[in-house]
């Protein structure tokens, strides 16, 4: 046993009876499950994509609908990097979880589709994915796999075959609301699940942040899993601040 996984096994012991006695877990992730698999976070100080963009001005749904071009030019080198990138063993261990029926319900903050690269299938993604594009002028929807290559490849922005518009890919910008549909279930499985575990989520960003504080105020556990301290800290039954990657896997073998 390494010493890293010493110094945590009793929280890691303690993180894998809670799963295994549950009945119902619930996991939301953020960005950084999906660091490991190369694809930057959007607010750590010194790598964040928003220390080097202002988001209203390449991500906001104004900038959006006046300047594409400058969205398409900011995305296009994170669509290449998730378009490349590779489930990690957090994303494979919460698949086998959900498998093996310990995990219930994935809520995900990411829009890089790693969770279903992984194998989970009951995925909700309140931020959207790439994996489909809708013109804004009159609503024509499809797929994006004829549209990615393409793009990433030579930059060309995708325009509606129906009306020549641009077509937005299916993920939320700033100022634009969460999906309902995506919005409800994740609500409805935060309040009904007896443990909600949090991975590589700072708890920022809400209406998502809120989520594992419904899950508490229902009396579920809680386990967190994520580098720096959230403001639902004081309210966890196992925390670790460590990194996901050395801590998740050890958990799952634990239970499986």
């Amino acid at each position: 046993m390494s010493e890293y996984l010493e110094k945590n096994q009793e929280s890691v012991d303690r993180a894998a009876e809670i799963i295994k006695n549950s009945k119902n877990t619930t996991v939301l992730t953020g960005a950084g499950i999906s660091t490991p698999s190369g694809i930057p976070d959007f607010r750590s100080s010194t790598s964040g994509l928003w220390s080097q963009y202002d988001p209203f001005e390449v991500a906001s749904l104004t900038s959006f609908r006046y300047k594409p071009e400058n969205f398409f030019e900011w995305m296009r080198p994170l669509a290449g990097k998730m378009n490349d990138a590779e489930p990690n063993l957090a994303h494979i261990g919460l698949a086998d979880l959900e498998k093996a029926g310990y995990v219930k319900t994935i809520i995900t903050q990411n829009i890089d589709s790693l969770h279903h690269r992984a194998g989970s299938q009951n995925v909700i993604e309140v931020h959207g994915s790439m994996r489909s594009l809708t013109c804004m002028r009159c609503y024509y929807h499809v797929a994006s796999d004829g549209y990615v290559e393409p793009y990433i490849k030579y930059g060309d922005i995708p325009y509606c075959p129906e009306c020549d518009s641009v077509l937005k890919p299916d993920i939320i910008l700033m100022e634009e609301q969460l999906p309902a549909q995506a919005w409800m279930r994740a609500v409805e499985a935060s309040q009904t699940c007896d443990v909600m575990i949090v991975i590589g989520s700072s708890l920022e960003v809400v209406p998502v942040a809120n989520l594992p504080m419904q899950s508490v105020e229902n009396d579920s556990l809680l386990i967190i899993i994520n580098k720096s301290r959230t403001y639902i800290d004081v309210r966890a039954d196992v925390i670790f601040h460590e990194d996901l990657i050395d801590i998740f896997p050890a958990i799952v073998q634990q239970i499986i």
